[in-house]
């Protein structure tokens, strides 16, 4: 069978231009949603892709449509690819049921995980980078003294938790986790 697929991100938008092209190619049926592809919530799409078997075929106007990122397109691509099922994107000549979609389909998860692998070596590299010259990555650590202040004006008593925070500018998690590391000391 063959699915389709249409998004617009806005309730104002038109389903149409999209509905339109894939009536042209043609499909058996058709989940349409008015979601942000940045929402990750898309219940047609979860839906139409728990739906799909293997020998089935998705159909959508715009590789975009699926997803609101490239990683998030290319992850749904390959959870298609593991049911069996083919992908068709009009606008971008994708029909992963032909040798020459195929490919093109793998380049582009080649190129997104060499993007991935970049990234990492660029951070762990600015990272090396950093720690030679003598700086360490991650928050500044508190001062002392206003951490030890945090943690008598809580063994006080007669504040809040946030008006500690308020008071010693020490966050909620650093004070937990120095009463918890205090605690613990204390056994």
């Amino acid at each position: 069978m063959i699915f389709a697929y249409a998004r617009v991100s806005t309730k104002d938008q038109n389903l149409s231009l999209q509905e339109d092209a894939l009536n042209k190619y043609g499909y058996d049926e058709i989940f349409k949603e008015k979601k942000s592809g940045m929402d990750t919530e898309r219940p047609q799409l979860t839906k139409l892709l728990e739906k799909l078997r293997k020998g089935d075929t998705l159909l959508v106007w715009k590789l975009d449509r699926l997803g609101r990122s490239t990683k998030h397109v290319l992850e749904v691509a390959e959870q298609l690819e593991e049911k069996g099922v083919e992908l068709v994107s009009l606008q971008d000549n994708i029909d992963t049921s032909t040798a020459m979609g195929k490919a093109m389909f793998r380049m582009l998860v080649v190129l997104n995980e060499m993007e991935r692998d970049i990234i990492s070596e660029r951070t762990l590299a600015g990272l090396e980078s950093a720690r030679q010259r003598g700086r360490v990555g991650g928050r500044p650590k508190k001062n002392d003294k206003e951490v030890n202040k945090a943690l008598k004006l809580y063994d006080s008593k007669e504040y809040t938790i946030s008006e500690i925070v308020e008071m010693t500018k020490v966050s909620k998690a650093t004070l937990y986790r120095k009463i918890k590391e205090r605690d613990s000391l204390a056994q």
